[in-house]
């Protein structure tokens, strides 16, 4: 059976994560990030757009010329900005989307709102170096994290005052959290998304959505993740 995506992202980061230890050491990529100017604050309004810059999707191919850089990044994070985006989301994930940290640096130079890592992130140096690059938040995948690695990338993610999206896929997912929530909200800016992309297919569940949306924790802002192809769906999800 080919490996599932999420265990060949957690291994492959586990691989980036070592290697950037060997760059530096975690308290050294702390204060080097801290050096750093701190990121624009996430500004809510009562429905928002978070817009993301992808090269390459494991369902599509690629998406854009082979040779463009990260000054592509910086140009369409800019078209996003003049829309009226709330943040952007910037794939840095090499093996699978063809990102890197360099397009998310371009593109936190170009803009005034946040940028944020979507990547599947597993240690809390991958924080810090998002944070260095000039991320002001995270995505955490919470079925790729056990309580402990989730309270340890949390706690960085207060510590860099980032801002955190926390991905779940299904009611369980949801159900922890729920719990995450509960005990973090007070303490940094925390999202909950729904994806519904299924992982294993690479296929969107449309309703998926739809049948989890009750079981969304209450006091955070909701994320809905995938599937948003028109005006349409947009609309359906606001509502």
């Amino acid at each position: 059976m080919p490996e599932a995506l999420l265990d060949q992202m957690a291994r492959t980061s586990r691989d980036r994560a070592k290697e950037a230890l060997t760059v530096r050491t975690l308290g050294q990529w702390r204060t080097l990030a801290l050096s750093k100017a701190k990121p624009p604050t996430l500004r809510m309004s009562p429905f928002d757009l978070i817009a993301e810059c992808k090269l390459r999707a494991p369902s599509s191919g690629r998406l854009v010329a082979e040779d463009v850089g990260p000054e592509h990044v910086a140009d369409r994070a800019s078209v996003y900005e003049a829309a009226g985006a709330m943040a952007i989301s910037v794939l840095t994930e090499p093996i699978r989307f063809d990102g890197c940290l360099t397009h998310l640096r371009a593109a936190a130079r170009r803009v005034s709102i946040p940028v944020m890592r979507k990547d599947f992130l597993v240690d809390p140096v991958q924080i810090w170096e998002a944070r260095e690059a000039g991320a002001g938040g995270v995505l955490l995948i919470a079925r790729m994290l056990d309580d402990l690695t989730m309270a340890s990338m949390l706690a960085t993610a207060r510590d860099a005052e980032l801002f955190v999206l926390l991905e779940a896929f299904d009611d369980a997912d949801l159900v922890r959290c729920g719990q995450i929530t509960r005990d973090w909200k007070d303490k940094l800016t925390l999202l909950v998304g729904i994806n519904t992309r299924d992982l294993q297919t690479l296929e969107v569940v449309p309703k998926r959505l739809a049948n989890l949306a009750v079981m969304l924790p209450p006091g955070v802002r909701w994320v809905a993740e995938s599937g948003m192809a028109s005006p349409d769906d947009v609309g359906a999800a606001a509502s």
